[in-house]
């Protein structure tokens, strides 16, 4: 038993580093056929990636060590987008959770506000720029608005999912139990509506980057889509796909970051799915 236990995280890896190399083989050929074709095409708007690749080094990671190679520009555009982007994420964590856990809980507050969040589900965040712009002008607080916003809806119904999804013989367990509300919370009602919170708050991360690069492409004075869009009206479209780049490798770390943190907090979570599914 014990070597059985002991090749299978070692059989995983090894899956997993397989996965990965084939992928790194995939990304290798399609830049190669990227900078051929970028060179025999000629284009202004698509240059090589030797290009791109220069472009992004000389713009985001050209200062000394002792600034972490963070240049002057990393500082001045993609600092204030971080900013926005947590400040928004995290407004609409807790707004979500909160909220979702409440209607869950509630039944009477949930028959009343579901229309309420069909509807809001219903509108695209983006249709809602013009009125915030009039309401917040060009300010930080109209990109956290919209970020917020558009993240809230995922969290919100999932955690809400999560909370009413709980299984019905726990919930009675734990009232024969008489646990009291705080117990209840922490013991039952969070952990069971946790995984679902988790995947609500993992589809918000990329709809957060997204409104965060649109609501500065039209808005800001400062940022990655600020820097997107002046790069474009200057014609140095390296500059351009640096940023792009950028705004990708951003995206996988943010990623990775939140995989590792649900892995570590729902550790329990994975390891009952497989004894549940052999059950069955």
């Amino acid at each position: 038993m014990s070597g059985q236990a002991l090749s299978r995280p070692i059989a995983t890896s090894a899956l997993a580093v397989g996965r990965g190399v084939r992928s790194l083989w995939l990304l290798a050929l399609l830049l190669v056929v990227w900078e051929v074709a970028a060179r025999m095409v000629g284009s202004l708007f698509v240059p090589p990636v030797s290009q791109i690749f220069g472009a992004f080094v000389d713009t985001w990671l050209s200062a000394s060590p002792s600034s972490l190679f963070l240049s002057s520009q990393f500082r001045a555009d993609v600092l204030p987008s971080l900013v926005r982007l947590g400040l928004g994420y995290g407004a609409a964590t807790v707004l979500g959770v909160g909220l979702g856990i409440l209607i869950g809980v509630w039944r009477p507050a949930g028959a009343f506000f579901n229309p309420l969040i069909r509807l809001g589900m219903s509108v695209p965040v983006t249709a809602l720029l013009p009125i915030a712009i009039v309401l917040f002008g060009i300010t930080s607080g109209m990109n956290v608005f919209l970020i917020a916003l558009g993240c809230l809806w995922p969290i919100l119904i999932n955690t809400y999912d999560g909370v009413r999804g709980i299984d019905r013989t726990v919930v009675t367990a734990a009232r024969s139990l008489r646990l009291t509300r705080r117990r209840y919370f922490l013991r039952v009602l969070l952990p069971g509506a946790s995984p679902a919170i988790f995947a609500g708050m993992r589809i918000s991360i990329g709809i957060a980057l997204v409104l965060m690069v649109i609501s500065e492409l039209y808005a800001a004075t400062a940022g990655l889509g600020f820097y997107i869009v002046s790069q474009q009206r200057l014609f140095q479209f390296p500059q351009l796909w640096s940023a792009i780049v950028l705004l990708a490798l951003l995206g996988i770390l943010f990623n990775a970051i939140f995989a590792l943190v649900e892995r570590v907090l729902l550790r329990w979570h994975r390891n009952v799915r497989p004894d549940s599914a052999e059950s069955h």
